[in-house]
Parts: C-alpha cells; structure tokens; sequence
C-alpha cells in the first residue's frame, strides 16, 4: 500500500513509524489524518528546510526529526540532508530563574524596608550573599556598622534598574545579538549564560525525491518467487562497503604489549626465560643468598611486605644455607663478610619479593648444581612488590625486567658490549654508565640514556657484576662470572604511549577504552651504529 504525501509529510512520517530503518504506513488512520493536517513551515526559496524549525514548528523533538531525516537517508537519494553547525547563546537553569524573578542584587534591594534591615538577617535570604556583593558593587546599599543592634544595611537609591534581568529576556527572546561582548561575558563569569553548539540538517529533494513512499523489502522470500510478486517490489539495496560488526574480543593490555616485544628481544639475543612464578619468596633467597646482611642499612634500601600466614619458609637448602650464614657472619672466598651473628629465622620470614633477583640467585644456584658448569643467558619480566608512596611514578607493584649472563672471565667491558645490544633494538643507541653502589654487585652501574624530547640524559637502568660472596657459596666455579642488568617495565610502557600517570595504566582508574584503542608496540629493531661509548 502507498500513501500520497507532500514533500515535508515525509519528514512527519517518521514520527510515527515502528521500523528505524525503513517507513512504514501509519498504524492508525486517525494517527496519518493528524500528521497530513498539521500545517507545516514554508520551505525556503531553494526548496530546502531547517530540522530545527521544523522540529520547532511541529512542537517535537529536534533528535527525533533527526531520526526521520536518517531514515530517509537509508530509501536512497529520496532528500539530501547537509549537516550544520550553528552557535547560539542559551540561558542556564539560575539564567533563566534570574530573568523570571530578577537578578539576586534586585531581589536584596527589593527587600530592605526604608528602616534598614540587619545585615545578618540580610546573609540568611536566599539570595543574600551574592545580591549583597553585587548591590554594594552597584552602590544601590550602604552598610551602617555603628548600629546599636549591629551592621545594618540601607537603600542609597529609591529604585533601580535590573539591567541583568534585562539582558537575559533579551537572550530569552531571541535577542542575543544586542547584546555587547563584554555583557554576554559577564554574564557567562556569572554562569547565566551559556554558548552551545547546535547541530541542524538543512533537508532538500533528492535526485530520487518522490512523494509515494513503500516500504522496502528487506528478504527475498519463497512466496514473493512462486508467485512473482517480487518483480513488483522495490528492494533495499545491499551496501556491500558496510564494515561488518566486530566480533567480541579481548584486549592486550598495553604492558602486556611492550612486554611482548621485550621478550621477543631477549630471545633474539639467545636468552631464556627463568621461572618466576613465585610471587612469595622467603628473606633468604631474597636477601641473604644476595649477600645482604640483616641488620645492615643496605636491607633497608626495600620498603617490604612481610607476610603473618605463613610468616616463615620451611624448606631451605641447609648445606648452602650454612655457607651463605659463614660467609656473612665469618668472611669467606676472600671477603672478610659482615662480622655480625647471623640469624636463621630472620632468613626464614616470608615476605612478597622486592625484586626478581631473588628468582636469579635461584637459578643460578639450580645451575651450579649440574657438572660441568654450562655458560647461559637467562631473563626474566615479572612482578615485583615495594611499600612505597603512591603518587604519579610509583605504585606498591610495579614489573622488573632482569637479564643475567654467566660465563667464564666476564668482565665489565662484557657488561657495556651487552648492554649496548640490548638497548640498541630497543632504538636507544645514546647510552652512557656511571658508577653506582648495589650490594649484590661489584662493580655496579647506573645505565643512562639521552632522551630527544626532553633534551637530557635520563636512567634507564641498573647493572653491575655479582659479587663472589653471592655466587662461590652456590659452588659455582671460581672463574666463572655473573653481569646482570635490570629495568622497570611500567617506565618504557608509558614513554611509548604517552601517559604521564602511573595510576592511568595499572589500577582501578585504568580507562577500559584505553586498552582497546592502544595500537600495537613496535619497539625500533632496526640495528644502528653505536655511537662513542661516553662515561659519564
């Protein structure tokens, strides 16, 4: 069935539809009889009409008419509908309240009586701290403090002219324009008065404009072929450039991201992966088998969480255990250790580790143990737990990248050429050392690397070769040597993709959109000549 409309009933129509994307006849008659009798504006002299005059006209709403144009738009080329932006002031809720009841300076004037009135009575009407400042602002009231029952506030003018309320009915009524730019920004200070943006559709005919709408079919069904019906009926073109809808997924999280890519570099460089997966970690592998002391300043360089249940570790390997509490509390391989009475119950208390060289100092340990003695490279990127003070760098949990490489006759020169690898296919290829104290390691650099966009050298890291205190009592060889290096994975993280807070990239104000619009990581792998090797 097809109905005959004038060219702006179409618009109409889609008030009354049940279908978004196609116009189907009205459901009632009575309904249509409304819709074609209502008048409706004239259109202009290019034919063309305004959606929010129409929408105005109708007494709809400007989306709905929006929807009807949308709907239109799906039939072909029936209308053209070109998208405009328009500015306008509009009143705010106080704006509008303000040009019905006038200004909050009027109504504090209106209500001193020729007597005066307290001014503590005054601060207790509804618009009584702003209409007094802006009263005595206007010099409409006097404040007499040398009153007997205290300051009391009188009129200095017999009537006055609420030129705010003036300005908003003109903006109320259309007027807008009369208004000067230093009144509209006054009223805007006041937040009376607001610039919106509108977006209109100016609607005109179509190179397929046609007054006769059908509905169009949507399915090719059996009966409309057996019966041929379907050489008669206007079909919706199939839009074979239409993207189809994205099946759900999940999302890789940016660290995951860049994590990946580091990975994928010590694996390139030959490394393999140490097990990390224990979270808890007892004082001993995580101090004590590093050669740091109990009550020595340098355990006190980690902020840690010590755990009530379990509070201690049980099993221990008791013959490196004992060798490791020599070393400490007597010397041993050349060192003269700590002189202190080393306790085993303090090497026994759990904590969640402070770092991943705890998982190292296990490994290599594992190491040690197998005859001959083999050189490897390991890594490892996992979590780490610190007590530190949340701000905008620093979280309690925080991922630690850590290579290790032992080998016979290591040397620092080793450390610097491995290093430079390491950070060249990470495209840093300006790198210079500085000494730094660690006490697991002997000698131990800090890693510094220019960066272009703040014109300075920043840290980017931390190495150092491990001391014979830590790795003859684990019985590996003594010309073997251990070089190590370590670095955050949450700083390169946000370099990369722009955040500026921590908070924003791990934790419960991670934005979810975030996270499913970050693009895949593309570390620079391209191999570069390094520059001068630079001290710093």
């Amino acid at each position: 069935m097809e109905w005959e409309l004038s060219p702006m009933h179409l618009l109409r129509l889609r008030r009354h539809t049940q279908d978004d994307d196609t116009l189907s006849p009205f459901l009632q008659l009575d309904t249509f009889k409304m819709a074609v009798h209502t008048p409706v504006p004239v259109p202009a002299s290019d034919g063309g009409l305004d959606s929010a005059e129409l929408a105005a006209e109708l007494g709809m709403e400007h989306q709905a008419v929006v929807g009807a144009v949308k709907s239109l738009q799906a039939l072909g080329e029936v209308i053209e509908a070109e998208l405009r932006s328009t500015k306008r002031w509009e009143l705010t809720v106080e704006g509008e309240e303000i040009a019905r009841e006038g200004s909050h300076e009027a109504r504090v004037f209106r209500s001193i009586p020729p007597e005066g009135l307290a001014q503590s009575e005054l601060m207790r009407l509804p618009s009584g701290k702003v209409g007094f400042s802006k009263a005595m602002s206007n010099k409409w009231i006097r404040v007499d403090k040398s009153a007997a029952d205290g300051p009391r506030v009188f009129r200095v003018v017999d009537s006055m002219e609420d030129e705010v309320q003036r300005r908003l009915q003109l903006v109320r009524g259309g007027q807008a324009e009369k208004l000067g730019e230093k009144e509209r920004s006054e009223l805007r200070k006041r937040k009376l008065l607001a610039e919106v943006t509108l977006k209109t559709y100016w609607v005109s005919k179509g190179s397929a404009f046609s007054t006769s709408i059908s509905k169009q079919e949507t399915e090719l069904s059996p009966e409309m072929i057996s019966s041929g019906s379907w050489r008669d009926r206007p079909f919706k073109p199939y839009n074979f450039l239409a993207h189809g809808v994205l099946p759900d997924s999940g999302h890789l999280h940016p660290l995951l991201k860049v994590r990946s890519q580091f990975r994928q570099i010590f694996l390139e460089m030959g490394f393999t992966e140490m097990p990390t997966d224990n979270f808890i970690e007892s004082s001993f592998w995580n101090f004590d088998a590093l050669f740091q002391p109990q009550q020595h300043p340098a355990r006190d360089q980690h902020d840690t969480f010590f755990l009530r249940d379990p509070a201690e570790a049980l099993q221990l390997p008791m013959d490196y255990v004992q060798r490791v509490k020599r070393t400490h509390s007597q010397g041993g391989y050349g060192s003269q250790g700590y002189k202190y009475n080393w306790k085993l119950d303090e090497a026994r208390k759990n904590l969640l580790r402070t770092h991943t060289t705890s998982a190292s100092a296990r490994a290599l340990y594992r190491l040690a143990q197998k005859k001959p003695f083999t050189p490897v490279k390991y890594f490892s990127i996992d979590r780490v737990f610190r007590n530190e003070t949340l701000d905008a760098t620093h979280l309690a949990e925080f991922h630690q990248i850590e290579g290790v490489v032992a080998d016979h006759g290591l040397t620092l020169g080793h450390l610097m050429g491995v290093l430079r690898e390491f950070f060249t296919k990470l495209g840093i290829t300006q790198l210079r050392f500085k000494p730094a104290y660690n006490p697991y390691t002997e000698p131990s650099m800090e890693v510094f690397s220019y960066h272009q966009g703040l014109k300075k050298w920043v840290e980017v890291g931390n190495s150092g070769v491990f001391r014979p205190e830590m790795l003859l009592p684990m019985g590996l060889p003594e010309n073997v040597s251990v070089i190590a290096w370590g670095l955050s994975l949450e700083r390169p993280t946000m370099i990369k993709y722009g955040i500026n807070n921590i908070r924003e990239l791990v934790g419960h104000k991670v934005n979810l959109q975030m996270v499913y619009d970050s693009p895949l990581c593309r570390l620079d792998a391209e191999p570069r000549p390094p520059p001068t090797q630079e001290a710093a």
